[in-house]
């Protein structure tokens, strides 16, 4: 017996992947979690997760397991209501958990396959509620199936579309593979189920070099051959710094009527606000001008339209702004699509301007509760604004100037949450815009987020971020700048956008919107984000001097309070 006994101890393994999470967040699905260098237990890395809302965080990874054997799982956690399980097991399912545990401790459990159990899920998370927790050493001990031997190298990898920020691979299946690593200039990017991806996320006028391995549960095969491929120059790009706001062109409030010709030449880039739709589903945007009995002062249409032949003659862009606060627009079938298209075209074509800005708002854009991948979306209304913008991005050619205004609930929210989630319950706006951004980011002039109006936001140090600072334009920006996994899933990463396409959005004064942040604050923000000083306590990923500058609510309200949002913009970038 204790030969026998011996013997079979002699045969089991740790089974779990990366257990230590010395690879990141490689080999698990997590809903919510990163990696961290302290605290750890032993190692470099730990995870740590935080749940929030009806996501308790959970990351999870599937074991090739034995029929009817044994096996104990163990690893060690620290925080509040930490739990470690498995799932699927053919026989009883097991978990156990710790309601306190303020330094690492150990949590064990065990549990016997069934007859023809071949595949379990083990699985940590917290709980609803309570703050970040932290897991390591996770392992799973128990008789080890013979994995066979890893794939052979992939042949044929070939590049295929090029933007100036994406790269097309595909190449031959591989016998025995049930996955493929993608590697560029040498370090592992992303992973693919099927034989082409497309890698996201990169430079402009950039060499790169790319190769594939196969992957099975014995390891991975040696890399393919390399192949290069360089990305186009782009459009839109710019190095120079922009200033952006919105006029009120179609209506007064206590910041009163501004008339085109009296912006003054600092605003690089004015939005007209706002085209709204004849009904929320219709598509038909009209573009009606402040009357004059609401606005006294407004100038004729022949003197608006001298005034923004004006400004574009002095290098400036003027484009209309759709939707707003108020101006909700769902364009649910293609019927809408196409009649966005037409009235935003004529909108365009009349007065001669020089594109559009998307500040779809509000309930305007939502996702189905099947559509769960930002890369490509199935929901009426973002397919149907997508198409919309292409469509118009193709009429109009290089020169069209698209910009976008989204809440911060509609883009960094989606880091946390994307649409309904797994389990359904969240609120299927959350980082809704992000399919949008991702599809039009090679077209996009200028994207910036409303950074106010805003609720607390999870930043890349997954910690909570609130209005009132530098730190939040800072952990805002940095998001959009760095890319982020959506929904905590690091296999599903938004892809950073070009500083120059990024422009942070600020109220012009207090009467402007909740957030307003004093010229100081303001100056805080751009110093760390364009020459990493003055950063507080936030540490961002990376120095952007080509950030392309500030977006304000806006200019009626910066001349009400004596310009000076435009006066600390021109002092600061000169």
């Amino acid at each position: 017996m204790t030969a026998l006994s011996s013997a079979a101890r002699a045969a089991d393994a740790d089974l779990a992947k990366n257990g230590g999470f010395e690879s990141g967040l490689d080999n698990w699905t997590c809903t919510a979690g990163t990696t961290v260098n302290s605290p750890v237990r032993s190692g470099s890395s730990a995870l740590q997760a935080t749940p929030a809302g009806s996501d308790y965080a959970q990351c999870s990874q599937a074991v090739t397991v034995q029929p009817n054997s044994q096996y104990t799982l163990a690893g060690y956690v620290r925080g509040s209501y930490v739990y470690l399980g498995a799932s699927g097991t053919g026989t009883t399912d097991v978990s156990t958990w710790t309601q306190s545990a303020p330094a690492w401790q150990q949590l064990t459990t065990s549990f016997r396959t069934g007859p023809s159990t071949t595949k379990v899920t083990i699985y940590t998370h917290g709980w609803y509620g309570t703050g970040a927790y932290n897991v390591d050493d996770i392992s799973l001990i128990g008789p080890a199936v013979d994995p066979g031997q890893p794939p052979a190298a992939p042949t044929g990898l070939t590049a295929g579309t090029v933007t100036s920020s994406t790269v097309a691979l595909s190449w031959s299946p591989v016998t025995g593979a049930t996955g493929y690593a993608v590697y560029r200039n040498g370090v592992k990017v992303q992973t693919a189920t099927g034989t082409s991806t497309t890698v996201s996320g990169l430079t402009a006028s950039t060499a790169y070099s790319f190769q594939v391995a196969a992957v099975n549960d014995a390891g991975e095969s040696p890399k393919s051959a390399t192949v290069t491929a360089t990305t186009s120059a782009g459009g839109g790009g710019s190095t120079g710094h922009a200033l952006v706001g919105y006029l009120h062109a179609s209506f007064a409030n206590g910041a009163g009527y501004t008339r085109m010709a009296d912006v003054p030449d600092s605003w690089d880039i004015i939005d007209l606000a706002f085209g709204e739709p004849t009904s929320t589903t219709s598509g038909d945007i009209r573009f009606n001008r402040c009357p004059v009995t609401e606005c006294p002062t407004v100038e004729s249409d022949a003197e608006f339209k001298a005034a923004i032949k004006a400004k574009q003659a002095a290098g400036k862009k003027v484009v209309i702004s759709i939707g707003g606060q108020n101006g909700q627009v769902q364009l649910t079938t293609t019927a809408a699509r196409d009649a966005f298209v037409t009235s935003v075209s004529k909108i365009i074509d009349t007065y001669g301007l020089d594109g559009l800005d998307i500040d779809f708002e509000g309930h305007s854009l939502s996702l189905d509760a099947s559509d769960t991948n930002f890369k490509s979306p199935t929901t009426p209304v973002i397919v149907n604004l997508i198409s919309a913008l292409k469509t118009l991005k193709a009429k109009y050619g290089a020169g069209f100037v698209l910009t976008m205004a989204p809440e911060t609930f509609f883009v960094q929210l989606g880091y946390q949450y994307y649409g309904t989630g797994p389990w359904g319950g969240q609120d299927p706006r959350a980082g809704a815009y992000l399919p949008v951004i991702y599809a039009m980011r090679d077209d996009l002039t200028v994207l910036h987020v409303q950074d106010y109006n805003s609720g607390s936001i999870m930043g890349l140090d997954n910690q909570y971020h609130s209005m009132g600072g530098a730190d939040f334009h800072i952990a805002m920006t940095d998001m959009l700048l760095t890319g982020f996994p959506v929904a905590g899933n690091a296999s599903n990463v938004f892809p950073a956008l070009r500083p120059d396409q990024i422009a942070i959005g600020m109220p012009a004064s207090t009467n402007a919107g909740n957030g307003y942040v004093s010229p100081t604050e303001v100056n805080k923000a751009l110093d760390c984000l364009t020459k990493k000083t003055n950063c507080g306590t936030y540490t961002t990923h990376g120095t952007w001097p080509g950030l392309r500058g500030l977006m304000t609510w806006s200019i009626n309200w910066d001349r009400y309070s004596s310009w000076e949002f435009q006066k600390n913009f021109d002092g600061y970038f000169g």
